[in-house]
This record gives structure tokens, sequence and C-alpha cells, in this order.
């Protein structure tokens, strides 16, 4: 079968296109003919090496985590699903392996694949929108009601997240450059803040989540813009981010959080009847051929990628 791999770590020219073995499957694994997966941060955070400790030094590797499929075949013990169905999973997996023509996914991180969605659009699904609904729902304790800001919130997890608020009742601010204010206000954002324009941290609003979903502010910035009970979630699982959450959860008041996501297929679910209900919609930057993942990977390293970046594998 073809495959995007890497034999070494390095920039996006190390991956490359080529035939590898087709993956055997476990007893609870099925094997996937992937239609298309997305480009998540980890994967290029893989590439370079940054999570060596984690995927070790054993190559040729295949990443990505994001699949929507169709079920070729079903190991012994799975009985949810058949060959035909189609899913959408987040892998499990290090290092992933969905950059490929099949791939072998647990069951028990599968779900059946939203129906009014393309392969294109349930494959930018999985990791981003999981991301948002167990950092909001899980780690802010999102009620109805509550005022949220999303910083990041035209990226892949922060259209989620904007989205995921508004279904859950709350009131959003979003966070995001003067270009995709349009954006965001379409997608649901009670209110917009220009960051090139205005520093929410200064802002006189208070907030009982504040979603850094771009990490790219700490707690200590934020906490000033927190109601007493205000709880602050990052998406990054940095030593000072995990030090702030560890301080702030002996004491009542503010409290900081890291979203350490769980791939799960109720959640899948859920997110595939708001998706079907019309309450979220997949926002896609850009789509490339699995032969051209090295370009797919340089353009999200820009960190300029409105909503996900999505690789097409079977037509």
């Amino acid at each position: 079968m073809k495959a995007a791999i890497i034999n070494s770590y390095g920039s996006p020219e190390v991956l490359r296109y080529q035939d590898v073995e087709p993956p055997q499957i476990k007893r609870d694994q099925l094997r996937v003919k992937v239609h298309a997966a997305s480009v998540n941060p980890i994967d290029w955070k893989i590439r370079k090496g940054m999570l060596r400790l984690l995927t070790g030094n054993s190559f040729p590797m295949i990443l990505g985590f994001d699949v929507s499929g169709e079920v070729v075949e079903v190991g012994q013990s799975v009985t949810q699903f058949k060959p035909g169905d189609l899913i959408y999973a987040r892998l499990d997996q290090l290092p992933g392996g969905a950059y490929a023509e099949y791939a072998p996914i647990a069951a028990k991180v599968a779900a059946p694949k939203p129906e009014n969605l393309t392969h294109e659009q349930a494959a930018a699904v999985p990791l981003a929108a999981l991301t948002a609904l167990q950092a909001l729902r899980d780690e802010g304790g999102l009620q109805p009601g509550h005022k949220v800001l999303i910083n990041g919130s035209s990226g892949g997890v922060g259209t989620f997240a904007v989205q995921i608020a508004k279904a859950m009742a709350a009131e959003v601010t979003a966070v995001c450059s003067t270009k995709n204010i349009e954006l965001v206000k379409t997608l649901g954002a009670d209110r917009t803040l220009d960051y090139t324009q205005q520093d929410f941290t200064q802002d006189a609003a208070r907030y009982d989540i504040i979603f850094d979903a771009v990490g790219n502010r700490s707690f200590a910035q934020c906490q000033g813009a927190l109601n007493p009970k205000g709880v602050y979630v990052t998406t990054q699982p940095l030593p000072a981010s995990f030090l702030e959450s560890l301080l702030t959860l002996p004491w009542p008041g503010k409290k900081a959080k890291v979203i350490l996501l769980k791939s799960s297929a109720q959640d899948l679910a859920d997110l595939k009847a708001l998706i079907e209900a019309g309450k979220i919609r997949c926002i896609i930057d850009r789509t490339y051929p699995l032969a051209e993942t090295a370009a797919a990977h340089a353009r999200s390293e820009t960190e300029r990628a409105v909503g996900k970046i999505v690789i097409t594998v079977a037509p």
C-alpha cells in the first residue's frame, strides 16, 4: 500500500510517499481503508523529534491520528462493526498511522461517520473537536450561561470550541486576527476580540472559562480575566502548565487545567449528533493528496491555517 512515512526526524522533506507493507490487525482492531486524514500540530512535532522520548527511534513511522474511512476487516473480538461500515476515529497509538491507504484502528475508539459529512470533512473532526469538547466540558466544567473566552478561535481546535460552547448554551467571546473576525461570527461567537488591536487579558470582561486553544497565554497572564471561580484550560502540556495546575488544585478559587486528550467513541458519537443536527460544521483550510503530505505539514507549521488541513487518501 502507499503511505507517507518518515525514516528519520527532521523537516517536512523527510516525509516520503512510498510503498509499505499493509497493516495486520489484532483481535480488538479494525482494518480501515482510509479515505481521508488530517494534519494536527502533534504530527509535525513528532516528525521533528520533539516527542522522541515517547515515539522512540524505530523507523519507518507512519504519522497521523485522524481517520475517516471504510472498515474492510474486523478482529475476532469486534462485534460493533462489520466490513463496509463507514467510520471516523482518533487513533490512540503512537506515532499514529493515518497517513496511509489502510490503517489499524482499535474498535473502541471508532464511531460511525456523520452521515452529512464527506470523508474529508469527517477526517477534520476527531482530534480537534475531541480536544475542544473535553477541554470545555470535562476540564472547564462548562454549564449553560457560562461566559467563555476562546483564544485561537479560528484554528482547528478553536473553530470547534466556539461551536461546541454555543451548542452548550454558553456566551462566547472569540479571540482571533482581523481577517478571521467574520468567520468566527458565523460560527456563533457572541463577541469577538481582534488580538492585533486588543489584549483580552487587559479587557474589563471576566470569564467563567478561558480556553487557550492556541497555547500562547499562561494562567498567570489570564487569571485576572477570570471570575473568582473561573477555570483556565490550556492545550500546552508544558512543565509550567502542569505546575500551575498542581498549585491551584488544593485551593478554592481560580483553577488552571491542562487538557490531555482521550480517544473516545462515545464523545465522537456525541459530536456526530451535534454535527447531524447542524450545530457544528467543519472549517477546512486546505486539502492535499497523500503524496503531498510534506506540503500539508509545511502549511500547518506556519500556524496560519484557518480551520483544519486535510489529506485526501482515497478520493
